[in-house]
């Protein structure tokens, strides 16, 4: 790592005194209001009006007809994703998963919890490529897995760092082949997008819909999130499953696997509390993005982008990815890397160390999921078709792999919406600091 304090390209420049994250919570008060009254009134549990009215709030915000408060978004999205596969591939005996034996198309440019839950169901994860465009799942790819692997009947689909992909593709190579979607919504909510014509908030998309209110999200309860759906008898498995799918008789009889997946009545509280704020915490996060967007306008970088005329990001995270022919060396081991400085040039490693010395966190661009060890033999899927053994020593190929380029060139900046103006305003001035 750089000494930054000691390089002259940073001269002048001083370290924060107070760090400043990649995304904390922010709260505003009201929080503190409902978790007192569930204390107060000895719901502290898993049942309780907090719950009840949160769940209202998501689903009227949404516009679906029940929303599911669980214990955290990976609980949705599991629980959506043994959902869809018992619908497609019928009940699961309690020693196997109901996606057992069959290939699941999902994002590569994600977090592991979009894909975790098609192991936990005992099924294969088929990662299929990014778009430049949106950096999520690409159309194309998706088109193209059909081809190669006709039986699929199952797609996750994530929205990264709040930005919705190109549903409207992705939904009719879905319909054409009879697929249902399961749509990770997790860090777009509030995002809009125009399917078909009509505005609709992600969330609401696909066929199984999950959202999530982690510490770091744009409204959290610390933890927590929620399935979505139009489907009554979906919101009541959904339910069932999550309350350790108890039978109704006098004793405690089991006839399903279950899970202690549902949401506590405090953390509903804060969620409560948060709500009537998404909508400043949204506009907080563009005015972020929009004023990187403005102070880097002059490197030879990009700011993450989005479908301006189908999409409404919500601005969660704002990302960077720099030029190729502008991005000096650099490699990467499983847990570790190393990069050299040159005029005119910086790296993504090298722009984090430089905004870690002065006391702010970036991150990493997520890892593609066909890159992660515990992914690397399973099928990956791109625009050409086969992700895996592309090439060989006689015949030459363009070997594109958009997720890869993406974590090779980009980085996540400093996103939190407590950030000051002059703050950021340092961080860009960091940030041309590591081109000179």
């Amino acid at each position: 790592m750089n000494n930054f304090f000691n390089d002259p390209r940073f001269a002048g420049i001083e370290p924060f005194e107070k760090k400043i994250w990649l995304s904390s919570p922010t709260m505003h008060g009201d929080e503190q209001k409902w978790t007192d009254e569930a204390i107060q009134t000895n719901w502290v549990s898993t049942v309780g009006a907090n719950i009840n009215e949160v769940e209202k709030m998501i689903a009227e915000y949404i516009g679906v007809k029940y929303a599911v408060a669980l214990s955290c978004g990976t609980s949705a999205l599991h629980l959506a994703t043994k959902l869809a596969g018992e619908r497609l591939y019928g009940q699961a005996k309690p020693t196997q998963g109901t996606l057992q034996g069959h290939k699941v198309f999902c994002s590569d440019c994600t977090f592991d919890a979009s894909i975790n839950p098609v192991a936990y169901e005992d099924g294969e994860a088929v990662f299929i490529d990014t778009e430049y465009e949106t950096w999520n799942m690409c159309p194309e790819a998706l088109a193209k897995a059909f081809e190669m692997y006709p039986d699929v009947r199952l797609v996750v689909v994530a929205h990264l760092y709040g930005t919705p992909g190109k549903m409207n593709e992705i939904k009719a190579i879905c319909d054409q082949h009879n697929a249902l979607i399961v749509e990770d919504a997790a860090e777009s909510l509030g995002a809009k997008y125009k399917l078909n014509g009509q505005w609709v908030e992600t969330g609401a998309i696909g066929n199984y819909n999950c959202i999530s209110f982690n510490g770091n999200k744009i409204i959290t309860g610390s933890a927590g999130g929620m399935f979505l759906t139009d489907s009554i008898e979906d919101a009541n498995k959904v339910r069932k499953w999550s309350t350790q799918s108890r039978e109704n008789a006098p004793w405690y009889q089991h006839e399903e696997i279950g899970y202690n997946y549902r949401m506590s009545n405090i953390i509903a509280g804060v969620i409560r509390g948060q709500m009537p704020y998404l909508e400043e915490h949204i506009a907080q996060k563009r005015a972020i993005w929009e004023r990187y967007e403005k102070g880097l306008r002059d490197l030879p970088v990009k700011m993450n982008p989005w479908d301006r005329d189908n999409s409404i990001p919500n601005f969660w995270l704002s990302c960077m990815i720099i030029d190729e022919d502008a991005m000096a060396p650099m490699v990467r081991g499983e847990q570790d890397y190393l990069y050299k400085s040159e005029s005119g040039k910086s790296t993504p490693h090298e722009i984090l160390d430089a905004i870690a010395a002065f006391n702010a966190e970036g991150r990493p661009i997520w890892k593609p999921m066909h890159m992660q060890p515990i992914y690397r033999m399973n099928p990956f899927v791109t625009v050409e078709g086969n992700g895996r053994g592309h090439t060989n020593a006689y015949i030459n190929g363009s070997g594109a792999d958009v997720g890869a380029d993406i974590f090779q060139r980009g980085l996540c900046l400093p996103s939190d919406n407590k950030m000051m103006e002059a703050q950021q305003e340092r961080i860009i001035d960091i940030i041309h600091s590591c081109f000179l």
